[in-house]
């Protein structure tokens, strides 16, 4: 891991909490961050460690995971490029809640916590921009709380592929292929449901001709028919 102290204010436009600010302001951003290289797999983060920086991803993939009393651990969220992460303990208990795992080598940019407050308190919207991205967040977990109290697991799995899509969708030559290599347990821990229910529904859509998968990468060939699938009752 290398940390770089050079790093270009234009690479911070590209990032949530400063979106829509002037280059002024992204110079100020890059001026006290730090720029590292992580290699796939490499811990960004523990759970309940104090929290020594606030991170942002330019590129690559990091998964979020949380373990519970029995050691037993799920995949909590992705953070794909202009995401950030680590960054409720700046506004809670200052601890990290979950481990941040690299799962492809990527490159993150980290502030120190006081120093990003200091910047949002030049700066407002910075902050609107930090509490409008932990709000969109807290709604998306809500709404999968909801999904899994009334929704079948089929109609989860759909509605998580979707989220993905959105998330991390681009265009291929036969659908829409999600960049993040994924694990069926993944998709298992994200919709709320178990290893073999996933495993059989996934294999069932890829059988019907709805998605595929290259390496690890899964291609949703037929999006119109997965947004029936979330939607139907």
């Amino acid at each position: 891991m290398t940390l770089r102290p050079s790093i270009e204010p234009r690479a911070l436009a590209g990032i949530g909490i400063f979106a829509g600010l002037p280059l002024a302001v992204l110079e100020e951003g890059a001026a006290i961050a730090h720029r590292r290289s992580l290699a796939r797999g490499v811990r960004v983060f523990d759970q309940g460690e104090i929290a020594g920086r606030a991170h942002a991803l330019l590129c690559g993939c990091v998964r979020i995971t949380q373990a519970g009393s029995d050691g037993e651990e799920i995949l909590v969220r992705l953070i794909g490029p202009g995401e950030i992460f680590g960054c409720v303990p700046i506004l809670t208990d200052g601890l990290y809640p979950a481990d941040a795992t690299a799962l492809v080598d990527a490159v993150e940019l980290s502030w120190d916590p006081a120093d990003l407050v200091a910047l949002m308190k030049r700066h407002s919207q910075i902050a609107l921009n930090m509490i409008a991205i932990v709000g969109g967040r807290l709604g998306e977990t809500q709404e999968r709380l909801r999904e899994l109290a009334t929704q079948s697991a089929e109609r989860r799995i759909a509605r998580t592929m979707l989220r993905l899509l959105d998330q991390a969708g681009h265009p291929a030559s036969d659908g829409m292929r999600i960049a993040f290599p994924l694990r069926r347990k993944d998709i298992a821990d994200i919709a709320g449901t178990t290893l073999h229910t996933a495993s059989r529904t996934l294999s069932a859509w890829e059988r019907e001709g709805m998605l595929t998968s290259d390496r690890r990468h899964l291609i949703i060939r037929s999006p119109p028919a997965l947004r029936r699938l979330a939607e139907t009752p």
